[in-house]
C-alpha cells in the first residue's frame, strides 16, 4: 500500500488499548460505504516491540491481522532501536501488514515510566535512531504517533516531527494535546497547523473532532491531510464513514436509527465472542454498551442492565429493550 493510496482515505480510527481490538476493527470496515471500505488504513492497539523481540505469545497475538480487517497498520513501542527494528522486520515478514506505526504519543504512567511513548520526546535524538532504525530494516510504509510535547514548558512536536521525517517517516499522526494533559482541556489545532508547516510528509491531525462542523474546522485550522477519530468512535463504530463520506462526497448522513444501533450492537458481540470467547465478550462488552446507551432515553437502566449481564442472552435480551 502506498502512502497515496493510504490518503484516498483520510479519516482514520486510532488506536485505542482495550477498545479498538480486531472485533471493532472489522465492524468499523463493515460500516464503511463503497470502495472506501476496501482501501481504509486501519491500525491495531499498540504491540511492545520487546514483547516482539522475546516471542512472547500475547505479543505475537496481536500481530495476527486477519483479512476482514486489511489493510493494517501495526503500531509498535517500545525505546531500543535495535530492538524497535528488529520488531518491524518481524512484523514486515509475517505479510499481513501495510504500515509500521510506531508510538511516541502514549501518555499512560507505565508507558511514560519505561521511557516509551511519549516519554521519547524528552530526547528526540534517541525518537530519530529509533525511526531511523525501523526505517533501514523495513520496505512498507513507517508512521509515527506524537503529541505537542511532554508539558505546556516542553512543546517539540515540530522538532520531532523534522527529525521523523529526516530519519525517513512517510507520514505523522499529531495528537494535540500534551502527555501532562492526557486528554483534558481542549486539543491545540493551531500547535498541529505548525507541526503542518514544519515538515513536507503528510500529517494526521488528531484531537476533539466528533462532528461535520468540527472536521471542517480542524481541516481549516491545521491543513492537515487527514483526521484521526479516537474517543468519538466509541459507543460510535459509524462514525467514522458519516466523516469519510462527507469528507469524500459533502454528503452528511444521518446516525442509525435505534433498530440500526442494536443491529451494530449484536454484531459486535457476535464478533468478540467469535474472537475471544463468551466470557472475555461478556466482560469486554460491558464498557462497549455503556458507550453505545450513552445519551439514549433510558441509558442510565441499560447500563445497569448491561452490567449485571452473565451471558451472551443476557446481552441480545438487554440489546432488544433499545
Amino acid at each position: 500500500m502506498t502512502v497515496a493510496e493510504i490518503f484516498r482515505t483520510p479519516i482514520f480510527l486510532a488506536p485505542m488499548a482495550g477498545v479498538t481490538d480486531a472485533p471493532f476493527r472489522i465492524l468499523v470496515r463493515e460500516l464503511i460505504d463503497g470502495d472506501a471500505r476496501k482501501n481504509l488504513l486501519m491500525f491495531t492497539e499498540m504491540v511492545s516491540a520487546a514483547g516482539v523481540w522475546f516471542r512472547n505469545e500475547k505479543t505475537l497475538a496481536m500481530l495476527q491481522t486477519v483479512e476482514a480487517e486489511r489493510p493494517a497498520a501495526i503500531q509498535l513501542f517500545g525505546s531500543d532501536p535495535t530492538i524497535c527494528a528488529a520488531a518491524a522486520a518481524y512484523v514486515e515478514q509475517l505479510g499481513t501488514a501495510a504500515v509500521i506505526d510506531f508510538n511516541s504519543g502514549c501518555p499512560a504512567p507505565k508507558i511514560f515510566k519505561n521511557g516509551e511513548g511519549c516519554a521519547l520526546m524528552k530526547n528526540p535524538p534517541l525518537l530519530e535512531k529509533i525511526l531511523s532504525a525501523i526505517r533501514n530494516a523495513v520496505t512498507l510504509p513507517v508512521s509515527v504517533k506524537l503529541r505537542l510535547g511532554v508539558d505546556s514548558q516542553h512543546i517539540n512536536a515540530a522538532e520531532c516531527a523534522k527529525r521523523a521525517e529526516s530519519a525517513g517517516v512517510d507520514f505523522i499522526t499529531i495528537h494535540g494535546r500534551t502527555r501532562e494533559q492526557f486528554y483534558s482541556g481542549a486539543a491545540d489545532w493551531d500547535a498541529i497547523a505548525a507541526v503542518k508547516s514544519a515538515v513536507k510528509i503528510p500529517v494526521i491531525a488528531n484531537g476533539d473532532v466528533r462532528d461535520f462542523d468540527s472536521l471542517d474546522d480542524i481541516l481549516t485550522t491545521t491543513r492537515a491531510d487527514g483526521v484521526m477519530i479516537g474517543r468519538a468512535a466509541q459507543g460510535n463504530p459509524w462514525i467514522i464513514n458519516r466523516l469519510l463520506k462527507y469528507f469524500l462526497t459533502g454528503e452528511r448522513l444521518e446516525p442509525p436509527t435505534l433498530d440500526e444501533r442494536a443491529d451494530i450492537m449484536r454484531r459486535h458481540l457476535q464478533k468478540v465472542i467469535a474472537f475471544k470467547g463468551e466470557s472475555v465478550a461478556v466482560r469486554e462488552m460491558r464498557a462497549h454498551c455503556a458507550w453505545y446507551t450513552k445519551g439514549l432515553t433510558g441509558g442510565a437502566t441499560l447500563r445497569n442492565l448491561f452490567n449485571r449481564a452473565e451471558t451472551a442472552d443476557d446481552f441480545l435480551s438487554i440489546i432488544a429493550k433499545i
